[in-house]
């Protein structure tokens, strides 16, 4: 392909999308020389290797180099880009690659700011998974690294960049459930949380999710992605968080909760809870938002409207509502709320490519991911000192 029919292609796509965008903005001396993206992939567990199919899809990208600490998930990371990838064990060398012009940071949560402030310096586009960065100082310095940079940051909050939740935000700002009083969020599952571990030297390595030096535990790595949306929707922090959470199931050395309850306040009186669960799986994923006139319920990929009595509306009135199943879960007839949209994980990638080149701020970017960062830590501190915290 042409590098100018290129560049057209990519300004289509983000038409409509990110406004402002302009397909003439600066592009890397690399771009310009092979119309390709050169991305390396730092951290090949399951997250980071998991991410390279999608990679691999995407027009104008190319998965150039992988790296991890450990053989076997580097294995896996270069199998998954098709062998076409270099290999490397210490980030920072594949950070010395002129010919990398991007890097996705999949590595564990308390390496994320490191990590990414070193690629920035190294003048790479950064992709940097959530949750952001672990503790107040390391997120502070990770916006101020990238607010002296001239290079695009991402924080992979994937649902932040779904056209389903798009819409369903949009639907919600423009009043259509009335006025929001309370968000019910969960991520329930029935499993240890836990990874094989070949070599018990390697029990940290692998299972760092379990141990607080390295990990955010479930706040960090799942209840996150909801706290991003909530922030998402009410366009503020909330002013106070308390929560509590335990060791009451999995007592199998892990020091992070195996379930965690949290409730939110925020300056407008909209309370939002967050629970998740390791030993109960029912509902799996959902967020329900209750207005005055009717509630949305969001699952991964789909999204359902129930009315309250007297604010029921005729099918078709509100854009994309269709089609209405009776759920006894909830109180009357749900429309879904059909929207056509790929995979979240997928629709933040080419997001990504495109904030890089059209030179545009991501949608998910180091502001709301600082946000949602802080949320996170204030929320392991309410639970850890058993005290509320409030937003500074």
């Amino acid at each position: 392909m042409k590098r100018r029919e290129f560049v057209i292609k990519s300004g289509l796509i983000s038409t409509g999308i990110l406004a402002g965008t302009s397909v003439s903005a600066s592009i890397k001396n690399s771009l310009v020389k092979n119309n390709t993206i050169n991305i390396g992939v730092i951290g090949t567990g399951d997250r980071g290797s998991g991410l390279i199919p999608f990679l691999n899809d995407i027009e104008g990208v190319n998965v150039a180099a992988c790296c991890d600490v450990l053989p076997f998930r580097l294995a896996n990371g270069l199998k998954m880009a098709d062998g076409k990838a270099a290999a490397f064990k210490d980030y920072r060398n594949l950070l010395d690659k002129k010919d990398i012009d991007a890097v996705l940071i999949a590595t564990p949560f308390s390496t994320h700011a490191k990590i990414a402030e070193d690629a920035m310096d190294a003048n790479k586009h950064v992709y940097c998974e959530k949750t952001m960065a672990k503790g107040l100082d390391n997120i502070k310095a990770l916006v101020d690294s990238v607010e002296k940079s001239k290079n695009i940051f991402q924080t992979g909050h994937q649902y932040h960049s779904s056209r389903l939740y798009t819409q369903v935000v949009e639907m919600i700002k423009s009043g259509e459930i009335g006025e929001v009083s309370l968000f019910e969020c969960q991520w329930n599952r029935n499993g240890n949380w836990r990874r094989p571990v070949p070599d018990k030297s390697l029990e940290r390595a692998i299972n760092w999710r379990m141990y607080k030096a390295y990990s955010g535990g479930l706040v960090a790595e799942l209840c996150s992605h909801q706290i991003d949306f909530v922030h998402w929707v009410l366009g503020e922090n909330p002013k106070q968080i308390m929560g509590v959470g335990g060791i009451d199931y999995w007592k199998d050395g892990r020091e992070t909760y195996d379930n965690v309850n949290l409730i939110y306040e925020y300056p407008n009186g909209v309370k939002a809870k967050f629970t998740c669960l390791t030993s109960n799986s029912l509902g799996d994923y959902q967020i329900k938002v209750h207005g005055s006139k009717g509630t949305i319920l969001l699952d991964y990929t789909k999204a359902w409207i129930y009315y309250e009595k007297g604010f029921e509306k005729k099918l078709g009135n509100v854009d994309g509502v269709s089609g209405a199943t009776l759920n006894s879960y909830l109180q009357g007839k749900g429309f879904e709320i059909a929207i056509s949209h790929m995979d979240p994980s997928k629709q933040a990638l080419v997001d990504f490519r495109d904030s890089i080149l059209n030179n545009t701020q991501p949608i998910s970017n180091v502001n709301t991911g600082a946000n949602t960062a802080k949320a996170v830590q204030l929320s392991l501190d309410a639970m850890y000192k058993k005290q509320i915290q409030y937003w500074e």
